[in-house]
């Protein structure tokens, strides 16, 4: 888990050891800049509103929902349940969206999504208790694992910015495929910390994900 500045200087180090791709790239941008909260609901939340949309435009949809419940923070699983998808469609969520989060609310209230012994459980774990959510797919448990978790072994491989960058950086003919990427992670050696790896190369395309 990414727990300091020690522990990401540590990854740097090794990639640009491992790495000649990297390296320079590592070299131009400096330490990640990831750190993990506990805030983990929020977060997946916040992630349903916003995919597909502009940075602003998920803003402004997450201000507009929360208050439906009069508040400026995201509200509890037992609070959004009170609502009806067209009740939450007013903020402006499309009616998957609004299902999605009320499917989100019903597990976490149900007990089938357990927020409490997440940080217990392995990366494949995780990946298949919050992908049993409607509208919670691999990509979104990564940046999840990533982002929220401090994960630092998550390799997005399903990722457009990795394979775009992954591309440029290594000098492919054609977009890799999932199973290129982790031949290129293998082969360079990123493990443990592939999840930095991937940070970095973000960076090269200059293609932060916006992760809340």
């Amino acid at each position: 888990m990414i727990t300091s500045d020690i522990t990401v200087q540590q990854a740097a180090d090794y990639l640009s050891a491992h790495d000649p791709m990297l390296a320079p790239v590592i070299a131009r941008f400096g330490l990640c800049t990831i750190r993990p909260h506990h805030d983990y609901y929020q977060a997946l939340v916040s992630s349903i509103i916003s995919q597909q949309l502009s940075v602003k435009a998920a803003r402004t949809i997450k201000a507009r929902f929360c208050a439906l419940f009069g508040s400026e923070d995201l509200p509890t699983p037992e609070a959004i349940l009170t609502k009806n998808i067209d009740e939450l469609r007013t903020a402006g969520l499309s009616r998957g969206k609004a299902s999605y989060v009320l499917n989100l609310a019903e597990h976490v209230v149900d007990g089938s999504v357990s927020f409490d012994t997440l940080d217990s459980m392995s990366n494949d774990e995780i990946i298949r208790e919050l992908t049993s959510v409607k509208g919670i797919g691999e990509w979104t448990v990564h940046m999840f694992l990533m982002f929220s978790m401090g994960r630092m072994d998550v390799l997005p491989h399903g990722d457009l910015g990795i394979k775009n960058g992954v591309k440029a950086l290594y000098g492919l003919e054609q977009s890799p495929t999932p199973d290129d990427i982790m031949t290129i992670a293998d082969t360079y050696q990123w493990h443990p910390y592939e999840s930095i790896a991937a940070w970095y190369i973000w960076q090269s395309l200059d293609n932060d994900p916006a992760v809340t």
